[in-house]
């Protein structure tokens, strides 16, 4: 029986826990909360988006932060196998569109009391409210093993460690980035830590502030690189414009694109990011021109102003109509087929530039963190440190929105916590 010390009670260090307790280890959790999974209480809105039905490679394919890194994890510790823990203590779940596994109740805190009930069950001790200063370490026969910790008022001895603390994203939560230091201090490397699942910044503040709160569904999406003329990123789906810029889960999932390309602080400082909303997607540009035709006809005589209003949402008329260049007290029965060939383009390639990430508070999830080299994929310990484990966030591993991330925080914490068994 091993000595086991958990730093963080977040998904992938409840996990690892009851994993190394269930493999008859003497297991204590030490989270510098006065709770366990503080952030897991406000994934998905609340509702804690716990996993996705896709298959599992379909996961790596989902996770452009070092996917194949994940394949052994992935195949220990699969969605399936998460459903079936939940399911034990209790919960079942429910899919929703874009294979989205939800708790029936739409509740998060019902996600947490499963693991927190487990852990209870197992008789696994948490110190609540204690920080971990340092890592202890000794060298013997060439190499370094973990010895124990040493926290704010004690030291404790442990012959294997796992590190899950989080990464640097909503900090309220604990998620302060103090892993990484502890790490660093062992030699570890760390990939730089940058904001991914992030809103982005617009050059255009007062065009967006016009169109704060405006919710589009079902939209076309693509980030460009204007510099070389390449698509970084495209989507269909969901997105919102904010008092700063853009937002929703398509902008989330392309931010997480845009963190990862190559010479990105140049390309946005220098105007050559720019996102293309397609506002008609399933309307190719004929169709479209039919359509404002049909509309036009019902409203001949009105002021262009006055007839866009069953084609676009009512914030959106005003700028598309500014963008048009037409004059908007034009009447519809005047309007050139020049001008309606540009009402078509303004529609379907709505242009907005994009400044800058939003800052790391308001990011999901961190990109970067431990780098992947140093860490064994089949077992997550540290090449570097005998007995050192790694789980979760900390990790230089993330995905986009849809329960990507948490599995990667079961899948990893549970083979971390079998502790290379």
């Amino acid at each position: 029986m091993s000595k086991v010390i958990v730093i963080g009670g977040g998904p992938a260090g409840m996990m690892a826990a009851i994993t190394a307790k269930e493999n008859k280890n003497d297991v204590v959790i030490i989270e510098k909360n006065n709770q366990l999974g503080k952030k897991l209480l406000i994934t998905g809105k609340g509702r804690c988006n716990i996993t996705s039905s896709l298959e599992m490679e379909e996961f790596i394919k989902n996770t452009p932060g070092n996917g194949m890194f994940l394949y052994s994890a992935y195949q220990k510790y699969t969605n399936k196998d998460i459903i079936q823990f939940l399911k034990e203590q209790g919960l079942e779940v429910k899919e929703e569109r874009g294979n989205r596994i939800f708790p029936i109740t739409d509740k998060s805190i019902d996600v947490l009391k499963c693991f927190t009930k487990k852990i209870k069950e197992l008789n696994i001790e948490i110190k609540y409210n204690t920080k971990v200063k340092e890592i202890l370490i000794e060298s013997a026969e060439g190499e370094n093993k973990v010895v124990g910790i040493k926290t704010d008022t004690e030291i404790l001895k442990a012959d294997k460690i796992i590190l899950a603390t989080g990464g640097k994203s909503y900090p309220l939560t604990g998620s302060t980035g103090d892993g990484y230091k502890l790490a660093q201090k062992l030699g570890h490397t760390i990939t730089p830590i940058k904001p991914s699942l992030v809103p982005l910044e617009t050059y255009d503040k007062n065009e967006c502030k016009e169109l704060q709160g405006l919710s589009l569904r079902n939209v076309g999406i693509k980030l460009l690189d204007k510099e070389k003329n390449k698509t970084i990123y495209e989507d269909f789906g969901e997105m919102l414009f904010t008092h700063f810029g853009v937002s929703g889960p398509t902008i989330l999932s392309a931010s997480a694109h845009l963190v990862r390309y190559k010479n990105i602080e140049r390309l946005l400082e220098e105007k050559k990011i720019v996102l293309e909303i397609d506002l008609k997607p399933a309307l190719e540009n004929k169709k479209l021109n039919d359509r404002i035709l049909r509309d036009f006809e019902e409203v001949k005589n009105k002021q262009f102003k006055n007839s866009l209003d069953k084609l676009l949402p009512q914030k959106l008329i005003p700028i598309i109509i500014k963008r048009s260049k037409i004059n908007p007290n034009k009447k519809v029965n005047e309007i050139t087929k020049k001008e309606r060939e540009e009402l078509i383009k303004t529609i379907k390639d709505f242009e907005i530039f994009i400044k800058d990430f939003r800052p790391i508070e308001e990011a999901i999830i961190t990109s970067g963190g431990i780098s992947i080299k140093e860490i064994n994929p089949k077992t997550m310990e540290s090449k570097k440190v005998k007995g050192l484990y790694f789980a979760g966030e900390i990790i230089d591993v993330d995905s986009y929105t849809g329960g990507f991330n948490l599995q990667i925080a079961y899948s990893t914490g549970y083979v971390a916590g079998t502790l290379g068994m």
